[in-house]
């Protein structure tokens, strides 16, 4: 007896159908084969599916089985295919309809019930794409997959209870969106932007950088505050939107980051990996391709901490990723795409012992080591990032005690809410656009949105001389200063919104004016 069992193979956030073909003879001599290029893991799937069965109180035929999973010509891989495949049996053993335009994913445990598989918010996305009116998910994967509206999701604890509904013998109920989103966590971060004392420009080219999701650079001696501002960032940025919210989550789902009863991903990322990371784990790759930092980070921070102490071809490989906002890993058997829009930050020490220019600690650095230790960082690489601020010093003695100065600053709260009113101008501007940032803007939305006055246009013209601006450089400083409007509200750039992104030019060219 042939059964066919609808199910899909993912590869990276690209999601194909699979025809799970499950041939039951009544002749020959017992065997269980899968065929369609299956990987390790689906080949696995005979031990674990035939497993499951017995130990799900049915009898396995000992019969002839042929699996085939097709199209043929695509590689398979991956748990999932457990589901479909157990169906696939027991419905030619037990002779049970199923039902039409129906979707099956999922791991088997040994004792027949279903694990956790990741992925599901992938399936439910392709089967509304092709008219699919049902899926069948372990219980621990629908709050991801029911978050897709137009699709039924049932969510299934073993196989004993699905031959049940099949049977008609009991019902399930499937899961609903509006339970779903009660069960969302808040985040809070790790740091208060009150917490930290002093640094006032700093703060503001972070709040900047929040508005207009731009890359900041921060260089400053050891104890400065680079770490908890860049920590504290994550508590002024906005909340995640739908369109948003739905692209980090295929992300997190195609990864297998999303825990049981997990659903859609509301708060920001922040991602901070360690200066020895690789460039696989950073940009992502792998023999089967997985998202790296850059991906995990999309919509999001990643903070690069002791910028300089990364490998130097880890960096390069960022240019890329930072100016397109994708990231393409091809392999000999797969290619795939991962969406990258992250916001770049950085902090570093103004040399190798970080001492540099401190006002009471001296640089024990000779300047040929300053200068080695500075060009592990690219130029091409620093033309990518919108503002750079010099984080100084912090004498304690000007805040210990003074506990009125500690009242008067401003909390994470009340700069949260003049970003989230930017980003809101930016929705409202970016409509009708495939933008969301004020730092995404490419040309063309730069001339449509950025009108500049004849003065704007002279003081632009000057720094561009003075600064030596590359033309990337050039259109960064006109979208920073967008930002910095939006920030008050203004429709039109004006002087002082340039003059103040100015300001975020790296010093060295400053001082050359």
């Amino acid at each position: 007896m042939l059964v066919k069992v609808l199910s899909a193979s993912i590869s990276g956030l690209a999601t194909i159908g699979v025809d799970v073909e499950v041939n039951v003879a009544s002749r020959g001599l017992p065997a269980f084969e899968v065929v369609g290029l299956p990987s390790k893991t689906v080949d696995e799937s005979k031990e674990r599916v035939k497993t499951a069965i017995v130990n799900s109180n049915i009898e396995f035929p000992a019969r002839r089985i042929i699996v085939n999973l097709a199209p043929g010509d695509v590689p398979k891989q991956g748990s999932f295919y457990d589901l479909p495949i157990a169906v696939g049996i027991l419905a030619a053993v037990i002779q049970f309809k199923i039902p039409k335009n129906s979707l099956f994913f999922g791991e088997l445990s040994l004792d027949g019930t279903l694990r956790h598989t990741k992925g599901a918010l992938l399936l439910a996305l392709f089967a509304k794409e092709k008219g699919l009116k049902r899926i069948f998910v372990p219980r621990s994967c629908a709050n991801e997959a029911a978050v897709i509206e137009g699709v039924d999701v049932y969510p299934i604890d073993s196989l004993n209870q699905l031959i049940g509904y099949f049977l008609e013998h009991i019902d399930i109920k499937t899961a609903k969106v509006s339970q779903v989103n009660k069960k969302i966590p808040i985040v809070q971060p790790e740091f208060d932007m009150a917490e930290i004392l002093g640094q006032e420009q700093a703060k503001r080219a972070m709040e900047i950088a929040a508005a207009g999701g731009h890359n900041l650079f921060m260089c400053g001696s050891p104890g400065s505050g680079k770490t908890m501002l860049a920590r504290a960032l994550q508590g002024i940025l906005p909340m995640l939107i739908g369109g948003e919210q739905l692209g980090v989550t295929k992300i997190y789902s195609a990864a297998g980051r999303i825990p049981p009863e997990g659903s859609l991903i509301k708060i920001r990322p922040f991602r901070s990996p360690h200066h020895t990371i690789s460039q696989v784990g950073l940009i992502g790759g792998g023999s089967r391709p997985q998202p790296g930092e850059v991906s995990l980070a999309h919509r999001g921070i990643l903070f690069l901490d002791e910028f300089n102490e990364f490998p130097r071809s880890v960096l390069e490989a960022l240019r890329q990723p930072a100016e397109d906002g994708w990231v393409s890993i091809s392999r000999s058997k797969e290619r795939v795409r991962y969406p990258c829009e992250f916001m770049l930050i950085a902090s570093a020490n103004p040399c190798p012992c970080g001492y540099l220019h401190h006002p009471k600690k001296p640089c024990a650095c000779t300047q040929r080591e300053i200068e080695k230790y500075r060009k592990k960082v690219s130029g091409p690489i620093l033309d990518r990032i919108d503002l750079h601020v010099d984080v100084p010093a912090v004498d304690i003695k000007e805040f210990s005690g003074n506990e009125q100065l500690k009242t008067n600053l401003e909390t994470s709260e009340q700069i949260q809410k003049r970003v989230v009113l930017a980003r809101k101008l930016q929705q409202e501007r970016f409509a009708k656009e495939d933008v969301y940032t004020n730092s995404e803007m490419k040309n063309s939305h730069i001339k449509k949105y950025c009108i500049l006055s004849k003065e704007v246009k002279q003081l632009l013209r000057r720094a561009g001389v003075a600064f030596q601006l590359s033309a990337r450089s050039y259109f960064k400083m006109i979208k920073v200063s967008r930002t910095i409007a939006d920030l008050e509200g203004a429709q039109e750039i004006n002087a002082s919104h340039m003059a103040e992104s100015l300001q975020y030019r790296p010093k060295a060219q400053i001082k050359d004016l």
